[in-house]
């Protein structure tokens, strides 16, 4: 099928289109991170972001472009706001005595106000993934918890590989949503 109609449909919601656009461009979009990062983890992670944003803003894209360098071009700046997000995370103002305080600190171990926020924080998640389809909860189990690559989850669950790309980008953004209580 021509793309245009591929995009015109996934336009309309057509899920079978999304998934279409997933399979002819992942492979390319994915190669492209994996030279600028060398990390699959972040190649994966941002190519999964980039096709959440194309797929979200999809009646945005403009046909007088290939649909490809697009996609890129999201890629780009998700790869951009990432390395934003890392730069500004290592780099945390201090004061001297801050500085001072931090190097005599004897005991780096959470301590017992420590775990019950994560553990209150790790139950309050678990409440919101329990609020999903079951589908949509075994694969962030097997991702986000046995922490399987996606062809391992793609194996477990007897599912092609796109599918199981498809089915975490749909988990991810609706636990977004019921996270943000929309």
């Amino acid at each position: 099928m021509e793309i245009k109609k591929i995009i015109e449909k996934a336009t309309n919601g057509d899920q079978v289109a999304f998934t279409s656009l997933l399979d002819m461009y992942w492979n390319e979009v994915y190669g492209f991170m994996l030279k600028r990062t060398e990390n699959e983890t972040d190649a994966e992670d941002i190519t999964i972001e980039t096709f959440s944003k194309a797929f979200d803003k999809i009646a945005n894209y403009n046909p007088e472009f290939q649909f490809n360098t697009w996609l890129i071009a999201i890629a780009k700046n998700v790869h951009i706001d990432m390395l934003r997000k890392k730069k500004i995370s290592l780099f945390v103002d201090m004061t001297d005595e801050e500085d001072h305080q931090a190097y005599n600190v004897a005991d780096t171990t959470p301590s017992a106000e420590d775990k019950l926020i994560t553990e209150q924080n790790l139950s309050r998640l678990l409440e919101y993934i329990k609020q999903l389809k079951p589908h949509y909860q075994e694969v962030i189990q097997l991702r986000y918890f046995q922490e399987l690559s996606y062809q391992e989850i793609a194996e477990q669950l007897n599912e092609p590989l796109s599918n199981v790309k498809v089915k975490l980008l749909r988990a991810k953004k609706l636990l977004a949503e019921i996270i943000q209580g929309r």
